[in-house]
């Protein structure tokens, strides 16, 4: 059968790839969507293709400058960092910009020779930058929605752009490939699968007519042990490459 598409043709693959209907699968409908969430989130967090780096420009307004933080989307999971954020000696505008007046003075060295000068300059001026004026230090939390910027907030211009480098979650509503990750489907059959067990294990004892009994234990014990391999092979080999961000 083709792959899902969508989180109702995700459902259902999962419970078949658990014996439905041919075995009655005793979770609720209730049950199964909460454990799809779940899996989302774990994969979102932890595996490389649950997430994606992001630029985000944001206008500085009054409010944000006010409150000393920006508000953000809360679909993001963490933030690596922000750009233009502060006056620099480096920086300026038109041709009070001291990358066009290096240019402008030096242009006849640069267009008959090569850029090793302007490369060593600007390098020298990137340096002097971050000695003397430094960057701003930023805090984020994703269950705030807030990026925290702890510098002079007369250093923030209204009206100025601030670019965010952050992790953004994939979308399974707009990215309708998320629903065939292999590994989203085992993990979730694994949280189903110990949802099952511990559904079973009520009825621990219990007989059916024929001498059946429930092997809720066995259910259970395999559920669990699946999703611990799973989540421990997530965390040694499947994070992010760059996964030190805040949040």
């Amino acid at each position: 059968m083709a792959q899902p598409t969508t989180r109702n043709e995700f459902k259902d693959w999962v419970l078949r790839k658990l014996g439905a209907p041919v075995i009655d699968i005793n979770v609720s409908d209730e049950q199964v969507e909460d454990r799809i969430d779940e899996a989302i989130d774990y994969w979102r967090d932890y595996h490389y293709n649950g997430s994606q780096l992001v630029y985000l420009k944001h206008q500085l307004t009054q409010t944000d400058k006010d409150n000393g933080y920006i508000t953000l989307p809360s679909t993001l999971l963490g933030i690596s960092g922000i750009f233009n954020m502060q006056s620099s000696i480096s920086t300026g505008s038109g041709i009070f910009n001291v990358q066009y007046q290096f240019v402008l003075n030096n242009l006849e060295d640069i267009t008959g020779y090569n850029i090793t000068n302007y490369y060593m300059a600007m390098s020298h001026m990137e340096f002097l930058s971050e000695m003397l004026v430094g960057k701003p230090r930023i805090r984020y939390n994703k269950h705030v929605n807030r990026l925290y910027i702890d510098m002079d907030k007369d250093l923030l211009v209204v009206g100025e752009y601030v670019i965010i480098e952050a992790y953004d979650v994939i979308d399974a509503t707009t990215y309708s490939d998320v629903w065939s990750d292999r590994w989203l489907q085992n993990y979730t059959s694994a949280l189903i699968k110990e949802q099952w067990g511990s559904n079973l294990t009520k009825f621990s004892g219990m007989q059916l007519v024929g001498g059946v009994s429930f092997n809720g234990e066995q259910i259970l014990a395999d559920g669990r042990e699946e999703r611990r391999l799973m989540e421990e092979d997530a965390v040694n080999n499947l994070q992010p490459l760059s996964y030190n961000y805040i949040g």
